[in-house]
């Protein structure tokens, strides 16, 4: 099958080479994770033709359901992130077939889907619009998602699909936000959404092909994740989001496995990780003066922390300044045990753009580390079998 040879050892000359991502990268996710500019720009242009207006008639819901799995699923993260504290409303990311009990006429359901064809998208929005609820659709064009809702007579967001679900993350949460926008739960502007792009492509700059491991950020940390386990942690909900984000990223395309998640849930057990077998327990007798680098070629696997810290959040009476005592505190003990623990910090004005700071290059990285391990990317064939299994019972699953 194809994907699954891979070699077990990581080798930088993989990545360094043009002719050789060439060969290994057939699926083009590489392209794909470069285009998230372009995305959030012809998605944004896609939204602005859909008549999301009539989600305002009737006033402000009670409730939004944003329902879908995988990447669909994350949107609604997103969506609530985005919102921030201030938000009027709950939002709830939904991510079983159907939709919550007490959803009716006072509600709102956003369906999304990829493929257009997930069992859990099409399964909302049928109930949704049977019930009376307010619903918006999003996901491929000419798809039984879109028919539900022209059955509906619901506003639908046709998103060309270009690549797998979770390389199109921008694609699928630019609907989900300016369908927020107009239920009048979040505050997104065109210009956000132009920054957050503008951002992107500057990241995508960065970490283009062409540029060598020593001026490549993604390349980097995919090097120095490689042959340990990454402990990925975000600082704030926001930065959560893209931790959980990267895990999702690193899973299905490097095949590794991961911890993620936020630090406020971190000091309730998951920070004794660094005193187990992988943490401090795997040192030995280790050289206070090694190179730290070093600690791979003993045949040792490693924790290797990554944190993502969101320091920029506005101080209100509404929205509390950050509570940077956590990421302090786990830099420290990491250091402490001699684990290496890489910091990436968010950057830009909006919360839309901090986020987008945040995922695009682990999102790079994770492409890279696959295709270090000579491994494919775009190719997976666990998921593939997967699909194949669920679709046999009626089911079709996205990433």
């Amino acid at each position: 099958m194809a994907g699954v040879s891979g070699d077990r050892n990581a080798d930088p000359a993989r990545i360094d080479s043009e002719e050789s991502l060439a060969r290994l990268d057939p699926g083009g996710s590489l392209r794909a994770v470069a285009s998230a500019g372009p995305q959030l720009r012809e998605v944004g242009q896609l939204a602005a033709e859909a008549d999301l207006a009539q989600l305002s008639e009737g006033g402000r819901p009670r409730a939004v359901v944003v329902a879908g799995v995988g990447t669909a699923a994350r949107t609604g993260d997103i969506l609530t992130t985005v919102a921030g504290p201030r938000c009027p409303v709950p939002v709830l990311a939904h991510r079983s077939a159907g939709i919550p009990g007490w959803v009716g006429a006072a509600d709102v359901v956003i369906a999304v889907s990829a493929s257009g064809r997930s069992p859990e998208a099409l399964a909302a929005a049928e109930a949704g619009a049977r019930r009376g609820a307010r619903l918006v659709a999003i996901g491929a064009p000419d798809s039984p998602l879109q028919a539900v809702a022209e059955r509906a007579r619901a506003p639908y967001i046709p998103v060309p699909r270009r690549a797998p679900a979770r390389l199109s993350l921008w694609a699928l949460t630019v609907p989900v936000l300016l369908a927020g926008r107009a239920c009048g739960m979040v505050r997104i502007a065109e210009a956000d959404i132009a920054e957050a792009a503008a951002r992107l492509d500057a990241d995508a700059e960065r970490c283009k092909p062409l540029n060598d491991s020593f001026v490549n950020p993604a390349k980097a940390l995919a090097l120095d994740l490689a042959g340990a386990i990454p402990v990925v942690w975000g600082s704030s909900p926001l930065a959560g989001v893209a931790a959980r984000r990267f895990g999702d990223m690193l899973a299905a395309n490097a095949r590794y496995p991961v911890v993620s998640g936020e630090l406020g849930e971190v000091g309730r057990g998951r920070v004794g990780l660094l005193d187990g077998v992988f943490g401090s327990l795997a040192e030995g007798e280790r050289d206070i003066f090694a190179d730290p680098d070093d600690q791979a070629t003993d045949g040792g696997t490693r924790l290797r922390i990554v944190l993502l810290r969101d320091d920029g959040l506005e101080n209100d009476e509404d929205n509390p300044p950050p509570d940077t005592r956590r990421a302090d505190a786990v830099a420290e003990l990491a250091d402490r045990r001699g684990i290496r623990c890489d910091t990436f910090a968010a950057e830009g004005g909006s919360a839309l753009e901090r986020l987008a700071s945040l995922i695009a290059v682990p999102d790079f990285a994770s492409v890279y580390l696959a295709l270090a391990h000579g491994l494919d990317p775009h190719s997976v064939p666990a998921v593939s079998e997967m699909k194949d299994f669920t679709q046999n019972f009626g089911e079709v699953s996205e990433g």
